[in-house]
């Protein structure tokens, strides 16, 4: 089993069909693509060992899927790092993985130049000399195990060092069948556009736009601009993107009223997309909208809320459902559990606990921690939730959000939802601070629409809709919300930010 088959299948049934373009140009053909993925694989496979680490430090471009498949092609392990981290972060990374070359595109070459890292041998720009020197003869592509790694993903980090979820070639074969079982069809010739990292998500879902010979497509920009957004779902059909909800979030605010016929699909994941945002995008977009839940250690494969339960507004529970994140993907095994991992009845909040062929081999080189998170078989996320009685699951929060305020448990999310309701809150996130009486108190960082929002309304609007004790004793009005670069709210920062007094 090889992932690195979709690209060699596709070239045979589309091989004329453009596979990448930048904006709306075409760079390469699916023929033209596979060809160069084989003599890009023959040029490793002549310096490295089948297993031996890559890593890819690029922004997103034609050549970052070139360097990806020629990675599994040779049978050896992609690597993707997030582009926006320090040069010290990169270090660590590349030295914990042991990567033994790295690409990395022209802007990011002064970062990774840098850095030392023992047994790195080389670091490649692409477009380069060394870049066009590396193909040689094409390779067959390489016999590989289902449990050989494949993908080496590195977390956020957020409480200490990021660990290396080690991600194989079934993982990556079954979060191609997951994305076609519950996420969307792919036609030949249908497009994605890749304004999210291709060290994350967006990357993951080449995959299946492979498999069916659809467009890759890269913004001339590299990222995220809406303006480029809309003349790309304009220029091409059949269009899918996979967004953070922040993202979709100024697509809906782009002051753009024009039709897009190309638009097929958003996924949408990576953090809450609040009930409010949800529905002004399905007013402004149609019946696009599907939702994804994952996280590194089973990536964009634990739930799926469909685009039909997006659209069923005639259901009795739509807008519970939109609040959800849907019900498991399929062949996924979910439960929300309790301290002893039983199982927990509907309704009941507790821990997301999830098995299947999508769930990491484990962490790299971390053997405690792959077995405290893998313990009794299950993945143990660190997810808050509840499940319905038809299964959906509804996060409350990241278990270490989770504000305890005088031996209460108050959720971040359900306070968010009830302040977004104000018209002039823009955005908010909500965490505890430290209090010597209750143990913690809930902080709201509000981003206000316009002018700031009065104290006393936000707290008669949460009044009005949840208990007292989870109402904010403090309104703190920011400019901005710190985030990273997959658009998740770092409420690490903000908690920093309480901590030296602000």
């Amino acid at each position: 089993m090889n992932v690195a088959l979709l690209l060699a299948r596709a070239a045979r049934l589309h091989g004329q069909r453009p596979a990448l373009a930048v904006g709306t140009r075409v760079v390469a053909s699916y023929a033209e693509f596979a060809e160069r993925v084989a003599r890009l694989a023959g040029g490793l496979a002549a310096r490295f060992a089948p297993g031996a680490r890559i890593g890819l430090v690029m922004k997103n471009c034609p050549e970052y899927a070139e360097a990806m498949f020629a990675c599994w092609h040779a049978g050896l392990v992609a690597v993707p790092i997030n582009a926006k981290l320090h040069p010290k972060e990169l270090e660590y990374i590349l030295g914990h993985s042991g990567c033994r070359l790295c690409f990395a595109t022209p802007d990011l070459i002064p970062a990774v130049g840098g850095v030392q890292v023992p047994g790195l041998d080389t670091v490649i720009e692409t477009g380069g000399t060394a870049w066009r020197q590396l193909p040689a003869e094409p390779l067959a592509v390489a016999d590989c195990a289902a449990t050989d790694p494949a993908w080496l993903f590195y977390t956020s980090g957020t409480t200490g060092r990021p660990k290396g979820v080690t991600l194989t070639q079934r993982n990556l074969m079954a979060a191609v069948l997951n994305y076609f079982a519950d996420v969307d069809a792919i036609a030949p010739g249908d497009a994605i556009i890749h304004a999210a990292p291709m060290s994350h998500g967006s990357g993951f879902y080449m995959l299946p736009h492979v498999a069916h010979g659809g467009l890759n497509v890269t913004p001339d920009s590299g990222g995220f601009e809406p303006a480029e957004i809309f003349e790309l779902l304009r220029a091409h059909r059949g269009v899918t993107m996979f967004a953070a909800p922040t993202m979709v979030k100024r697509l809906v605010e782009h002051r753009d009223g024009g039709a897009l016929p190309g638009l097929k699909t958003i996924v949408y994941g990576g953090g809450p997309m609040y009930v409010a945002d949800c529905r002004a995008a399905l007013a402004r977009f149609g019946n696009v909208l599907v939702q994804i839940y994952g996280q590194g250690e089973s990536p964009m494969t634990i739930t799926c809320l469909p685009r039909a339960d997006h659209a069923d507004t005639a259901h009795p529970r739509h807008l519970e459902r939109l609040a959800s994140v849907g019900p498991a993907f399929t062949g996924v095994e979910l439960r929300v559990a309790g301290a002893d991992d039983a199982p927990l009845p509907a309704g009941e909040i507790g821990e997301v606990l999830v098995r299947g062929d999508t769930v990491m081999a484990g962490y790299w080189d971390n053997p405690a921690a792959t077995a405290e998170t893998l313990r009794n078989g299950w993945l143990h996320t660190g997810d808050v939730g509840c499940l319905d009685a038809e299964g959906y699951l509804t996060l409350k929060d990241r278990s270490k959000d989770v504000i305890i305020s005088g031996g209460s448990n108050i959720y971040p999310r359900e306070v968010e939802e009830v302040l977004l309701r104000h018209p002039a809150v823009g955005e908010v996130s909500v965490v505890g601070a430290a209090d010597a009486e209750w143990g913690e108190i809930v902080v709201a960082f509000i981003v206000p629409r316009g002018p700031a929002p009065y104290s006393a309304e936000l707290d008669a609007l949460c009044l009005e809709n949840i208990a007292r004790f989870k109402r904010p004793k403090r309104y703190l009005m920011v400019e901005a919300l710190p985030k990273n670069n997959t658009g998740k709210v770092l409420k690490t920062a903000l908690r920093a930010l309480l901590a030296v007094g602000t």
